[in-house]
């Protein structure tokens, strides 16, 4: 009889592979706590990868008063932006003016603000502008002309999931994806924890901590597989966006206004098309059966056909996703009135293992959520705060890929179209962009085509597949077309039978 394998012995197990979970792992190991993550899927593979892309300060939460939230998050815009220019950029946003709607003046303020609140730098400030007379202007309807103009940025957001669990792998983290919490329980001033493997196969986890960032499903992991209750509650709250072949000639994006006082973005995306959300309404159903309704497309395509002259109906959507926001419940009478502020549980009895959970949050806090997080588990476990690498260690350090120097994007570009001479242009951006200056370690010492492996079709090579398995955690084609990129939007079906084969037969060779 084979002996069950020892526990793995850890400072601090973390359930959820998201945005909080991997920044909470990234900064716990960096400050000196051994650290496992599981995730029950692939990383990002729920809300995380299904934002509206932008790391932004959050312009319409200055209406509620989330003064805090919003300049937390204007200032984690350029911090973002220093450590990782490959998959994040800055973004201008055009307001377009209804003068049924919110005013001018209320406009003027909330920009002002936004200009101020969060000690920009390194983006430029609001400005008003003609639509009718300046280049932000072509496409739009001709009865729009005045706009505001501001900055934000853009993310590519399952990207930078993976990237904070690549760094805290790199770091000494176990990153532990397709496995999931069965159970834990406190023993003996510990956490002993149960994982699943999605072969079946069981590990145990001891851990002197654990935090709960399951997203939609944190209160689930608190009852059924924690046997904890809490009086704070999360609120699921439902955001579908469309995309549609372009619909404004630039690279600026658009934040539309609506009589239900809601804003819908329209933003450039993937280069030939336009991504258009978000909507906000109560979920009450599994948040991973969460799919967008005709009405919500319809209420989309509405938005955007009152403001371009480009009409838009439910047969020009080419994709489409939806994601399950898991809000703070405050007891707000409407989806689009809920906080975006997160809310941070500690659980810790003397002489009790802590359990931190985490409720609510954006992408654009994530790191200050997951600094906050290792602070609180610290203290609970009577450790100092700035032990390892320091308390905000996290401010100034790139995330893989992302130490480009200056933050010099196009720099970068340059240099790497120069070291690999045959990549066409638009094949060595998109690799810059995906991998910053990992790209070199993705295409070694290749000097030709033959160096990167089969060629599987429309740009896709054997050398990233292998290394997207390898470095990055990717088993399934989904996986790559869909949350380490989006060529599933760019690439033929042919193609991406191809890369269904290929992991299936590197599976098979794997298990031979």
């Amino acid at each position: 009889m084979t002996a069950a394998p020892a526990p793995i012995q850890c400072d601090l197990l973390v359930v959820g592979g998201g945005i909080n979970g991997t920044g909470i792992a990234r900064d716990a190991v960096g400050r000196g706590l051994s650290t496992v993550l599981c995730e029950a899927g692939d990383l990002a593979r729920a809300t995380s990868s299904a934002s509206s892309k932008l790391i932004h300060g959050g312009l319409r939460y200055l209406e509620y008063y989330e003064f805090r939230l919003v300049r937390e998050a204007l200032s984690e815009r350029e911090v973002l932006l220093r450590a990782a220019p490959h998959i994040i950029w800055p973004l201008r946003f055009v307001l377009p003016h209804n003068p049924g709607l919110r005013p001018a003046w209320m406009i003027r303020l909330g920009l002002f603000l936004y200009d101020h609140l969060g000690g920009r730098k390194l983006l430029p400030a609001s400005e008003g502008v003609r639509l009718r007379r300046h280049r932000y202007g072509k496409g739009t309807k001709a009865a729009l002309d005045k706009a505001f103009v501001y900055s934000d940025c853009w993310v590519q957001d399952a990207r930078l999931v993976v990237l904070n669990a690549l760094d805290a792998q790199e770091r000494g983290a176990q990153i532990l994806t397709h496995t999931r919490l069965i159970h834990a329980e406190r023993i003996g001033g510990r956490w002993e924890a149960t994982l699943e493997r999605a072969d079946g196969t069981r590990l145990t986890v001891s851990a002197a901590a654990i935090a709960n960032a399951a997203g939609p499903w944190v209160s689930d992991v608190l009852n059924e597989r924690l046997g904890r209750k809490t009086d704070k509650r999360v609120r699921l709250i439902k955001g579908s966006h469309i995309v549609v072949p372009k619909l404004h000639a630039g690279d600026q994006a658009f934040i539309l206004q609506n009589a239900d006082r809601r804003i819908v973005f329209v933003i450039p995306y993937e280069g030939d098309y336009s991504l258009i959300g978000t909507t906000d309404h109560d979920y009450q159903g599994d948040p991973a059966q969460v799919a967008i309704t005709p009405e919500e497309t319809d209420y989309l395509c509405a938005i955007a056909n009152a403001h371009f002259e480009k009409q838009i109906s439910a047969a020009d959507v080419v994709w489409s996703y939806s994601g399950v926001r898991p809000l703070y419940d405050d007891a707000a009478a409407n989806a689009s009135a809920v906080t975006r502020d997160y809310t941070l549980d500690l659980d810790a009895p003397a002489g009790a293992a802590p359990l931190l959970s985490v409720f609510g949050g954006k992408i654009t806090t994530y790191r200050c959520l997951a600094l906050e997080a290792v602070d609180d588990l610290l203290t609970a476990l009577g450790k100092p705060v700035s032990a390892g690498l320091g308390r905000n260690w996290t401010a100034d350090a790139p995330l893989p890929g992302g130490d480009i120097p200056n933050a010099d994007f196009n720099g970068f570009l340059r240099q790497l179209e120069a070291e690999y001479p045959f990549l066409p242009q638009g094949l060595a951006r998109r690799y810059a962009r995906a991998y910053g200056t990992r790209s070199r370690r993705m295409l070694g010492p290749a000097q030709s085509f033959d160096d990167l492996g089969a060629d599987l079709g429309d740009g896709v090579y054997e050398a990233e597949l292998r290394y997207l398995r390898a470095v990055e955690w990717a088993q399934t084609a989904e996986d790559v077309l869909w949350r380490r990129s989006k060529l599933g939007l760019h690439v033929s079906a042919r193609t991406q039978m191809a890369v269904v084969g290929w992991f299936k037969g590197s599976a098979q060779a794997l298990s031979a």
